[in-house]
């Protein structure tokens, strides 16, 4: 009896051992955290079934990241409803893709919540594009024009009702996929390879297309998703204008009448 005990303990020490808590989630700049969520995302698009022809290897962008952390820490389970236009978060796409897990600290991991999109895949027939339940995180987990990702987690003591103490899971996705067609060209692997790519892995690679492009601002337009966050950023945008017309006026006045004391 002793040994089903001990092999029982120890499997429950190791699930523990990677559970997180609400203060070890990591951030969007975790190196580790963003290997994994590039990694299991290029998994599982070189796995697809059929094959693609046309499959873009999937990079980091650090822009979506801070989309997705900033809409994560609403603790909604609703997507961002300004993703698409007229609304532009991000520089370089016009239109976003986003995918939504939310569950315990304990069953989070970035491969189990990708993982859980991906298996939609036995709801999705390819041939006909037809779905018996719910397809849209796997069909936008391999969208091939899709080549840019970033994602958050966030610890959410409630998102809903029935949900409480969960880790919230966002990925952002650039350019958008799910508009009506195939998610990707079946056909032999990197054979429908945007000209001047390479193939690795099964997926088309490009380093002018996949390196992290300079954004001309930290201030994207429509960026705040909040209302109130509008505001605040226009109220900042203007205290510099006020004090600089402040001292403009001092400067005249103490001109026109230089012994007048405006402070004792």
């Amino acid at each position: 009896m002793w040994v089903p005990s001990a092999m029982a303990a120890w499997m429950i020490s190791l699930v523990s051992s990677y559970s997180y808590s609400s203060n070890t989630l990591p951030d969007i700049k975790n190196e580790d955290f963003i290997k994994d969520c590039v990694r299991i995302h290029n998994k599982f698009r070189s796995e697809v079934n059929p094959t693609a022809s046309d499959m873009l290897y999937m990079t980091w962008d650090p822009a979506l990241a801070q989309i997705a952390k900033t809409w994560a820490s609403n603790c909604q389970f609703a997507h961002n409803t300004r993703l698409n236009p007229p609304y532009k978060l991000h520089p370089n796409f016009t239109s976003l893709g986003e995918n939504i897990w939310t569950g315990s600290l304990s069953l989070f991991s970035v491969t189990s919540a990708i993982g859980s999109w991906y298996n939609e895949i036995k709801y999705y027939d390819f041939k006909t594009q037809e779905c018996q339940h719910v397809c849209g995180h796997y069909t936008q987990v391999v969208w091939a024009n899709s080549y840019k990702v970033g994602c958050a987690v966030q610890f959410c003591p409630r998102v809903s009702a029935k949900l409480s103490n969960v880790a919230h899971f966002i990925c952002n996705y650039g350019p958008a996929g799910n508009y009506p067609t195939w998610p990707y060209k079946r056909g032999a692997t990197c054979s429908a390879c945007p000209q001047n790519d390479n193939c690795l892995d099964k997926l088309c690679v490009n380093p002018q297309r996949d390196k992290v492009t300079r954004y001309y601002s930290l201030q994207y337009p429509d960026w705040p998703i909040y209302l109130r966050n509008r505001y605040a950023s226009l109220f900042l945008r203007i205290i510099p204008l006020i004090l600089i017309l402040i001292a403009i006026i001092i400067i005249l006045v103490k001109h026109k009448y230089p012994h007048l004391v405006l402070w004792k």
